[in-house]
């Protein structure tokens, strides 16, 4: 036995990973798919699909939530989101044909409107004699903060887009700027879209203030602002659509930075800015679930001329590079958001973990969905799911406020 060797007989082996019991991932909480506990939930309410400038007379691939889905706008301007497959013989609508009245599938042709009714069967007698019988499964879509958003649910429960209350008024020069770059891009306009790991991966960070401390300030740099190298005292509360902390953090000329952020259920942010600077946050970020595995996310902020395109430009990235101009090693030295969360796991294994003091807002988080998920399976509404026109928009507090 070398002298570098450790003899089994002496000292604690304990530990090893030999043997070790192979945690699994908490499903209730990441299948998304028609028929699961939170793919139901989900379906609950409205979700962005895509920004309203890529819903075009080009057929576009949507997925969400498990279902392969098919973008367009007609020739009326009407967006319409139908079942990828033509219900005639399954070719998919991708190939189809943009027309003034819907979209005409290349095969045999049936045409349909944006609610799914098939208009036209050239290939059948009289053009389709029971062409009211005919309807390609679909989904209601609207527009709202330059997205176009979809409901899934069953139609009985379909509630009204939520309203935000920083959100709802535009100044004069301000307009909506929209991002769906992904959570590693950061404005890189190369940086994927759909990004390989579960929704709640990315949605749960929101109440994980500490990791702003080690991975966006120490560990990698200054990712973000100087601002956050010291570690904050944090104060967690549940509010009536979500999750809330504040952070505090005294910064050396005397004054104290806190830092306030917020998740609306199901899957809503309101992020400060991340490079400290004071006020309100300028928007909000929705965690779209593409399946069980990926995940897509989009951004709206109240911009002006000055801020337009400059809100998260330059932050996190490493000698003046984007994240997606970065080499591997980069990405290894300087790990963010992306980094430490999709090396979880595309679906993370729950069992393993061994949450601690600092992991209180994500414990706050996982059993209110929970909980929701329960009252949905016991026939009743989400909170967040409004089917009252007159409600007041939801009071957003986040931000970044000095004394």
């Amino acid at each position: 036995m070398s002298e570098n060797s450790i003899d089994p007989r002496s000292g604690d082996m304990g530990g090893r990973a030999y043997g070790r019991q192979v945690g699994q991932p908490d499903e209730v909480l990441t299948k998304v798919g028609p028929g699961t506990p939170m793919g139901e939930y989900l379906r609950r309410f409205w979700h962005p699909v895509a920004l309203s400038s890529q819903a075009g007379d080009t057929p576009r691939k949507v997925k969400i939530l498990g279902e392969a889905l098919i973008l367009f706008r007609d020739g009326q301007g009407r967006p319409g989101l139908l079942y990828s497959h033509c219900m005639h013989r399954g070719t998919s609508l991708y190939y189809g044909k943009v027309e003034n009245d819907g979209i005409r599938c290349c095969y045999h042709g049936w045409l349909f409107q944006v609610d799914g009714q098939c208009l036209e069967q050239p290939c059948e007698p009289e053009g389709g004699r029971r062409l009211q019988n005919a309807r390609q499964p679909w989904y209601p879509v609207v527009e709202k903060y330059g997205l176009v958003f979809t409901y899934m649910g069953p139609p009985e429960r379909q509630p009204m887009m939520p309203r935000f209350s920083h959100m709802e008024t535009l100044a004069d020069g301000e307009f909506y700027e929209v991002d769906n770059s992904g959570f590693g891009g950061y404005a890189d306009a190369n940086a994927p879209s759909v990004v390989p790991c579960n929704w709640l991966q990315d949605f749960e960070n929101v109440m994980d203030p500490f990791h702003v401390q080690v991975l966006h300030s120490t560990f990698s740099g200054v990712q973000f602002s100087e601002k956050f190298v010291s570690m904050p005292r944090v104060e967690w509360s549940y509010t009536d659509e979500g999750v809330i902390y504040q952070a505090y953090r005294n910064l050396d000329e005397g004054r104290t930075l806190k830092r306030v952020n917020t998740v609306f259920l199901p899957n809503i942010s309101a992020v400060p800015r991340v490079d400290a600077s004071e006020g309100a946050a300028p928007g909000l970020g929705w965690y779209v679930p593409v399946d069980d595995y990926s995940h897509t996310t989009f951004w709206v902020s109240k911009v002006n001329r000055s801020t337009c395109g400059k809100l998260y430009r330059g932050l996190a990235m490493h000698n003046g590079k984007y994240w997606s101009e970065l080499t591997e090693a980069e990405h290894q030295k300087h790990p963010g958001d992306a980094e430490a969360q999709v090396s979880q796991g595309a679906v993370p294994n729950h069992g393993e973990w061994h949450l601690a003091t600092s992991d209180k807002g994500i414990g706050m988080v996982h059993r209110l969905l929970k909980n929701e998920i329960k009252k949905v399976q016991d026939g009743g509404d989400p909170i967040g799911a409004n089917f009252d026109a007159t409600r007041e928009p939801i009071k957003v507090l986040s931000g970044n406020y000095y004394s």
